[in-house]
């Protein structure tokens, strides 16, 4: 009886990183943020009253498209920021703390001659 508990407790793992192939992948996410962008701002001019909705149907956008790209047990953020392009420059930045073999994120950027937009997705496991 001894050696069939041991053997049952052996079973019992908890998954501590994502399988090679659930891992967040940011050139993935990156290729679906830019694809996500270009849908909904080519040719649209900057208008200061439809940003905020703006920002949100986009942040939405790939956050339903982050679930579906079957990242399990991944937690996300994602941030999404729209300027008028004036020719001026912005500089961003972020720092997290994070399990570095586990958590990324990806960007990208769209611009046209009225409207800036970056949008992040940071993509954190669940222990």
């Amino acid at each position: 009886m001894g050696e069939e508990n041991a053997s049952e407790s052996s079973s019992n793992t908890y998954i501590i990183r994502p399988n090679f192939q659930h891992k967040f992948r940011p050139v993935t996410v990156k290729e679906m943020i830019h694809v996500v962008l270009a849908e909904h701002l080519t040719g649209k001019v900057y208008n200061s009253e439809e940003t905020t909705e703006l920002t949100k149907t986009i942040s939405d956008d790939i956050k339903t498209k982050l679930k579906d790209l079957g990242y399990d047990r991944y937690k996300f953020i994602v941030q999404v920021v729209i300027g008028e392009q004036r020719g001026e420059g912005v500089k961003m930045a972020c720092r997290c703390f994070w399990d570095s073999d586990t958590d990324n994120y990806a960007q990208d950027i769209f611009m046209n001659d009225s409207i800036f937009c970056v949008a992040a997705a940071f993509g954190v496991f669940y222990y």
